[in-house]
């Protein structure tokens, strides 16, 4: 790796870094970044250091800060991630994780959970959103199998269309049904990082952990795959096994977090890009700037989230589709361009 890019992933480190003390240290609770810094030294073992911080401003720091900024860091370098992968298993510039109907069914599936699940439905919503989100491309790949093989990106693309309008065709009928839900539904749908605890963290972290580890590995192939499908099986590359395998593995993480943290948008198309604009679009660069970047986007739209109405919150999809709408328009200006 040149001096360059290791100069380029030291600057996504600082910037990530950067973007969560910002994030711990934005808010009510009066935490000075000394104080932070001094407690989070304190947690090491065998130091022992005298923070300051009062137990209530340790309390927010440990229960209500920390995990927020984890959170958001892990949902964030998830959907960036998978966002790279399908962009390049498909050799388009406007896909996104949400494309083989992964946001359709989690959504369907938490309207599910909400509708049916009485009291227990805030519990069962994220097993219910994930699980949703798994079918509906598992459901994307059988109909795309049936109809041409598959054997095309646009047969899988519009097959993901057609499954992502069906299951938004039942999300509709079960709230129009059921009118009692609509916030709740929307709010899940809108996004949000809000936690109890850690334990919306631990849950997701071995996926994002498993699914972030393997797409990076395929870095080298995906560059080979950008040539195209001919010239990489003439390097002894299976194009329609990798393929396959970096969607499941993409679609896997992205349902695990999506299924915390509702559905936020254009993470996986902004990100990526803006990376691929400074860095050039060699992947084994792209997918961990696109991992740190990711994670530093997140945090910081949910500090603009928390404070921009404070004492009220914006939905973090609000914030993120206010970003990355006008820059899904510059893409889509740039593509007409190269195809003209």
């Amino acid at each position: 790796m040149s001096s360059r890019h290791v100069g380029a992933i030291c600057g996504a480190v600082a910037v990530l870094l950067g973007a969560c003390l910002l994030a711990v240290l934005v808010g009510p609770a009066g935490l000075t970044p000394k104080g932070v810094l001094l407690d989070l030294l304190d947690r090491i073992p065998f130091v022992d250091i005298e923070s300051g911080l009062t137990p209530r401003q340790q309390t927010i720091l440990w229960e209500v800060r920390m995990p927020r900024v984890a959170l958001g860091a892990l949902v964030g370098a998830m959907l960036a991630v998978a966002g790279a992968a399908y962009q390049g298993v498909f050799r388009n510039p406007l896909a996104d994780p949400y494309l083989l109907g992964v946001s359709s069914g989690a959504g369907l599936g938490a309207t599910v959970a909400i509708v049916l699940g009485g009291a227990a439905g805030t519990i069962g919503l994220p097993p219910a959103a994930f699980l949703g989100g798994i079918l509906a491309v598992a459901a994307t790949y059988a109909l795309g199998r049936t109809v041409g093989g598959g054997r095309t990106e646009v047969v899988i693309i519009l097959a993901g269309v057609a499954v992502a309008a069906f299951a938004n065709a039942i999300q509709t009928f079960l709230m129009q049904q059921h009118d009692d839900t609509l916030r709740q539904v929307y709010n899940w749908m809108l996004g949000r990082l809000a936690t109890d605890g850690w334990s919306e963290v631990v849950t997701v972290l071995p996926y994002v952990l498993a699914c972030v580890a393997v797409i990076v590995l395929f870095g080298r192939t995906l560059d080979v795959m950008a040539v195209g499908d001919i010239e990489a099986s003439s390097l002894g590359i299976r194009p329609e096994r990798v393929r396959l395998l970096l969607v499941c593995v993409a679609t896997l993480g992205t349902a695990a977090v999506v299924s915390v943290s509702g559905l936020i948008g254009f993470v996986g198309i902004v990100i990526p890009h803006a990376v691929r604009l400074l860095v050039g679009p060699g992947h084994r660069l792209l997918l961990p700037l696109s991992l740190l970047v990711g994670a530093a986007f997140l945090v910081l739209a949910d500090v603009v989230a928390r404070t921009a109405m404070s004492p009220s919150e914006l939905p973090i999809g609000v914030v993120t589709a206010a970003i990355g709408a006008p820059f899904f328009l510059v893409v889509l200006r740039r593509s007409g361009r190269s195809v003209a």
